[in-house]
């Protein structure tokens, strides 16, 4: 992660997710409390795409950003809550059918309208049947995560 956020401008976050369908609520949940730890930072901005994430592209585009992350649970044949940075190359070899809109699809979008770095940090779900609890495996993940981000902006990049 540290890697591919090496010479960046600006981070967009996304996250993806339903909240009704148990872990695929992760992108969600994710981007909420990523809001709460960089509520004013310049160089960061956060967006809860939930299940409509196309919604979102203008106000993308709008922040010009160097770096796009997308954050979602990705059907990987992994044990539940095991993490994949997946290349925008590799997206199409995963399922991520939740979303009314094709991952690629929007990836495809963003990069003919805005030219960023783009990575899709995927998180294996275990459930998402209609229930509104993320299971303890991707919860676990979700909170790695949220302390990844904070180490990396936070201690480790003067940017931030």
């Amino acid at each position: 992660m540290k890697q591919f956020l090496k010479n960046h401008n600006k981070i967009v976050v996304l996250g993806i997710g339903n909240d009704m369908r148990g872990d695929d609520a992760l992108g969600s949940v994710l981007a909420q409390e990523m809001s709460k730890l960089f509520p004013k930072n310049e160089n960061i901005t956060v967006f809860d795409g939930k299940t409509v994430p196309e919604n979102f592209t203008g106000a993308i585009r709008r922040e010009n950003p160097s770096h796009i992350i997308i954050m979602d649970a990705v059907e990987m044949n992994e044990t539940p809550g095991h993490i994949k940075l997946v290349s925008k190359e590799e997206i199409a070899k995963y399922n991520i059918s939740t979303h009314a809109m094709p991952i690629s699809f929007l990836i495809r979008y963003l990069e003919s309208t805005c030219p960023a770095e783009m990575i899709l940090i995927g998180i294996q779900p275990k459930n998402m049947n209609l229930t509104n609890e993320m299971s303890k495996e991707v919860q676990n993940s979700a909170d790695y995560l949220l302390k990844l981000f904070h180490t990396i902006f936070f201690r480790f990049n003067e940017k931030f």
